[in-house]
């Protein structure tokens, strides 16, 4: 084995991708947390601040689908953000059942004071990788990230109908029929 290679487990954990994922996720929100500091937001805190900044009124739900983090925990982190004055909520003017979210002044330099963190986790992150694979590496979590944000495919899809032999295919009308002559002995 190459100095500094480490051999990579094949079986079990090893090997599932979403174990991978969640252990390389722990990781990275380990380097935001060292960067940022412990009186500093946390790295999901910085995704809703991102992502709630970048267009104004958005729903809820539109935070969900923005970030990826679930309802439930979406719910609470928005009210912890506005019990510390990061977001403000206000009934929509568009649909009377949801409420829109804004960024405060606040919650504007708590993002500011974040993007440093932020962009130092992933500069660590991604030293971890050879040099030359972190731009596929990003490009393939992009394209998870894309297959998230799309419409579900049905989880189990129909087996396929076995070929049929194209002799067996054609209408019994179609089938070049072949005469026997007989053999004449002379």
């Amino acid at each position: 084995m190459a100095k500094g290679k480490s051999k990579v487990e094949r079986d079990g954990l090893g090997s599932s991708p979403t174990h991978l994922l969640h252990r390389a996720l722990q990781l990275a929100l380990d380097f935001h947390t060292e960067a940022a500091g412990p009186a500093a937001i946390t790295q999901r805190q910085f995704t809703v601040l991102t992502a709630a900044g970048a267009t104004e009124g958005l729903t809820q739900n539109d935070l969900v689908r923005a970030t990826g983090i679930d309802r439930s925990t979406l719910a609470d982190l928005v009210a912890r953000m506005l019990t510390k004055g990061l977001l403000e909520r206000e009934r929509s003017t568009t649909d009377a059942r949801a409420n829109t979210v804004r960024v405060t002044s606040a919650g504007r330099d708590a993002l500011a004071a974040g993007a440093g963190a932020a962009a130092a986790a992933d500069a660590r992150l991604l030293a971890l990788m050879p040099p030359k694979k972190r731009d596929a590496f990003v490009k393939n979590l992009a394209a998870l990230a894309a297959a998230a944000d799309a419409p579900l495919e049905p989880k189990i899809k129909a087996p396929k109908t076995p070929k049929l032999r194209k002799a067996a295919a054609k209408p019994e009308s179609k089938k070049k029929k072949k005469e026997k002559k007989p053999k004449v002995v002379v």
